[in-house]
């Protein structure tokens, strides 16, 4: 008869627990679906689209876009050059993710995820361009209003070309678009943000990007060599009208040092 009572009171114990198992499961769905519901998310393209790999961002957004159906409380954004002009965006969002060009020092055509506190850290420590520093400086103002996402990733692709002006995008990270495209889903998707395919992509008029800047017209009406010079103004180099300081530092040196003498004394500075 104990050993009866033991192992009925042991499937008692074991059924508990499987069901206190499931139950917490519902409840944990059931807050991911409600949190999704509320949340705010935001899929931000970054980069400059002249310069060849730099506009992986972009168009990887774009892609998404065109290709995907999202809730209303989803936006798709082609964050382009903008900068510090972002902060307000990224203030209003709870869950963010970022596509660019990034220089993780890996083999050219590299997809890299990253999350969370490290995205600050990966898009400054090797800048890229420019916009690299704003969306850093965009991401620390958010944080020290207050308002800075819950969660965050980065799919970022090591460049292979960013010195072809008006150049596309080369075949090795032209063709991350697609895992970058699936990485994203599967991220927005375990946070409880679902995406359906489009049956027909949407028109190009309808892009989230620039419709005249769209791949395909970037690509097919790009003018050759002899109508775009691809690494400056030809005419001005032919004439040899601008030459970079021979020494910068010294130059630089040389003119905090005036600006410093016409602050203290109200004169013109120099050096003696």
């Amino acid at each position: 008869m104990q050993i009866a009572n033991l192992v009925a009171r042991d499937q008692r114990i074991r059924t508990g627990r499987r069901d206190a198992v499931q139950n917490s499961q519902v409840i944990s769905d059931a807050q991911s679906e409600g949190e999704a519901e509320g949340a705010r998310v935001l899929v931000l393209g970054i980069g400059n689209l002249l310069w060849a790999d730099e506009g992986f961002g972009v168009r990887t957004v774009e892609e998404l876009h065109r290709c995907y159906r999202f809730p209303a409380n989803v936006r798709l954004m082609d964050g382009g050059t903008q900068g510090i002009y972002l902060v307000q965006h990224i203030r209003e969002t709870d869950i963010l993710v970022v596509f660019d060009a990034v220089d993780y020092g890996l083999e050219p055509g590299t997809m890299k995820l990253v999350e969370g506190d490290e995205v600050p850290r990966f898009l400054g420590a090797k800048k890229v361009s420019l916009h690299q520093t704003g969306f850093q400086e965009v991401l620390a103002m958010a944080e020290m209003m207050g308002d800075y996402p819950k969660h965050l990733l980065l799919i970022g692709v090591q460049p292979v070309e960013l010195e072809d002006y008006g150049g596309s995008l080369r075949p090795q990270v032209k063709d991350k678009i697609e895992p970058a495209i699936k990485a994203s889903l599967d991220f927005l998707s375990a946070h409880g943000i679902h995406a359906e395919r489009r049956g027909t992509p949407l028109p190009d008029e309808l892009t989230v990007g620039c419709s005249t800047m769209l791949l395909s017209r970037y690509e097919n009406e790009r003018p050759d060599e002899t109508e775009a010079f691809r690494k400056g103004d030809s005419r001005v180099l032919a004439a040899g009208g601008w030459a970079g300081p021979k020494d910068f530092d010294a130059e630089m040196e040389q003119l905090l040092d005036q600006e410093g003498t016409r602050r203290l004394t109200g004169r013109p500075g120099g050096r003696s």
